[in-house]
């Protein structure tokens, strides 16, 4: 049985970023235009009427101050409020794939490694920009990568469900490294328009080099354990698909975007995230002050702050849980390895730490590294 580790990292960050200020300055255009177009439904109590945004709302909902974008202009635009992404054609390389490439030779360089040191490529993300051909292989092909590629999506534990494959893989002598890349355009399945979860999402790629552990040089985290668990629920969810695009179903649908119901979701993944943690830490026989930092999925800053109370039994410190929601908001499954990428390089040899996702599904993903 041979050992994992994480070689590199990358982070593509999209040119355009939204403030609160400004997101809400374009939201309350459309409220008003929603309203005043609406008025006579509005009094008869056919719809309800909708309220306004605020920046204060949206930090003390989330701890989010600003969110990058692959487009501004559309969502800023309050008679429309969605990106606009025009088609690429077909002798075009995807979004997704593009923003792929970005975040994999960063990692790669970081590495010190080339196409030729790589066998596998999983795009591990919660929207795939189509369903075939899988992103991965139009990556792998882009990288000029020799082997085998795969799409996966378990939503925004996408990224520890896929380190745990590659590592497994890496283990087994199938392989002997793999990228795991997570592109997430949340921008596109986020509904705008809706004051209760306006504000969330923002777009990124990330990507990680995951090798056997063997005359590696450098820094790099080995992967001590992996732990993953599911529970069904339909708490969120995102509708949108072909099933979903028959003729009589095209009219506008609210499903067909993400949607949650928040205070479940708090009140059922929290405690199932505090103790998967807890177990995973116990399972290989450790104490949770054995661990340095814990790079959480960037749901929202509550959310996480519970999670830390729950699992260190007191506040955590901003360098034992450190936040990127306040400038990335949530990127589903790149957000922990964000969190990963940006504060990771002060750790020294010995150093544990725990990267842990979660969300619909339900699903939860734990990954304890130890610095080399």
């Amino acid at each position: 049985m041979y050992s994992a580790a994480i070689t590199g990292s990358g982070v593509f960050t999209p040119e355009h970023s939204i403030t609160n200020d400004e997101l809400v300055v374009a939201f309350n255009a459309h409220v008003d235009l929603y309203n005043a177009e609406n008025i006579d439904a509005i009094a008869a109590d056919i719809i309800t009427k909708k309220s306004h945004s605020s920046s204060e709302f949206i930090f003390a909902a989330s701890g989010i101050e600003r969110r990058y974008v692959i487009d501004k202009e559309g969502v800023l635009d309050p008679t429309r409020m969605y990106p606009k992404m025009p088609i690429r054609g077909e002798d075009e390389p995807s979004l997704m794939a593009e923003m792929a490439v970005d975040a994999a030779l960063q990692a790669m360089a970081q590495a010190g490694k080339s196409a030729d040191d790589i066998d596998a490529v999983i795009c591990a993300a919660s929207n795939h920009e189509r369903a075939y051909p899988a992103i991965a292989v139009e990556i792998q092909s882009l990288l000029e990568i020799d082997g085998f590629a795969f799409d996966m999506n378990v939503a925004c534990s996408s990224a520890t469900f896929g380190i745990k494959i590659a590592t497994d893989m890496i283990k087994s002598g199938s392989i002997l490294s793999a990228l795991v890349i997570c592109p997430e355009i949340c921008s596109a399945h986020l509904e705008w328009r809706d004051r209760d979860c306006h504000f969330i999402f923002g777009d990124v790629a990330t990507a990680l080099l995951i090798e056997r552990d063997e005359n590696l040089h450098g820094t790099y985290f080995k992967i001590k354990s992996t732990k993953l668990a599911t529970k069904f629920s339909n708490n969120i969810r995102n509708n949108n698909g072909f099933l979903r695009r028959t003729r009589d179903q095209m009219e506008d649908r609210r499903d067909m975007q993400f949607m949650q119901n928040g205070r479940k979701v708090f009140k059922e993944v929290l405690p199932m995230v505090s103790k998967h943690i807890l177990n995973h830490i116990d399972d290989n026989g450790l104490k949770v002050t054995d661990l340095k930092r814990f790079w959480l999925h960037q749901a929202n800053k509550t959310m996480n702050d519970y999670i830390g109370r729950n699992v260190l039994g007191r506040e955590p410190l901003s360098n034992e849980q450190p936040n990127i929601l306040q400038n990335y908001a949530n990127t589903s499954s790149a957000g922990s390895i964000i969190a990963f990428a940006k504060h990771s390089s002060d750790m020294v040899k010995g150093d544990i730490g725990l990267i842990c996702s979660f969300g619909a599904g339900y699903s939860v993903g734990s990954v304890i590294l130890e610095r080399a």
